[in-house]
């Protein structure tokens, strides 16, 4: 995301503040709902459902005033890649994953996406890489056994997130 957010520094200061909105806002989603995952083991409706629009504005606008509308249909299909896998996941082995997981992963879908297809795979990978560590993390701590449940989203979006700010777009 950083050297996506660079490239429109000089020629679309509109799209980047667009873009710039578009993280802060996943940014402050992300704790919102690690805070309530971590607590009650939901991801709310009111709060995944509306990123759905927000996401898809902001990204969509700043894809389109920098004149590289592939990223748009790039970040369209990244949520439907992503939730479609999610579902698939979820359908398989419901007890293992919750439907807020499902459509969290479209929300992500759509901001890795925007970057590009290896942001979406590393994206869902690394989710999967950190709510590994966090499992194995509370079993060394004796807090939880090989089949305690524990919260996907905060892994979810640590991924997400680690990856949008660690790997350079293409």
């Amino acid at each position: 995301m950083v050297t996506r957010v660079a490239d429109l520094w000089d020629e679309y200061p509109v799209a980047l503040l667009c873009v710039v909105a578009a993280c802060l806002y996943l940014l402050g989603l992300a704790v919102v709902l690690s805070i309530i995952d971590i607590r009650t083991h939901t991801l709310p409706d009111r709060h995944v459902l509306p990123a759905y629009p927000v996401a898809g504005i902001l990204l969509g606008a700043a894809a389109l005033l920098s004149g590289q509308p592939a990223h748009l249909w790039r970040a369209l299909a990244g949520l439907l890649a992503l939730g479609a896998l999610y579902w698939i996941l979820w359908a398989v082995y419901p007890a293992g994953m919750g439907f807020g997981d499902v459509k969290l992963a479209g929300v992500l879908g759509l901001y890795l996406g925007f970057l590009g297809w290896n942001h979406v795979l590393l994206g869902a990978a690394a989710g999967f890489v950190a709510g590994g560590l966090w499992g194995v993390a509370l079993i060394a701590a004796r807090r939880g056994t090989a089949k305690s449940h524990i919260p996907f989203g905060p892994s979810m979006l640590a991924g997400a997130l680690a990856v949008m700010l660690l790997v350079p777009a293409i």
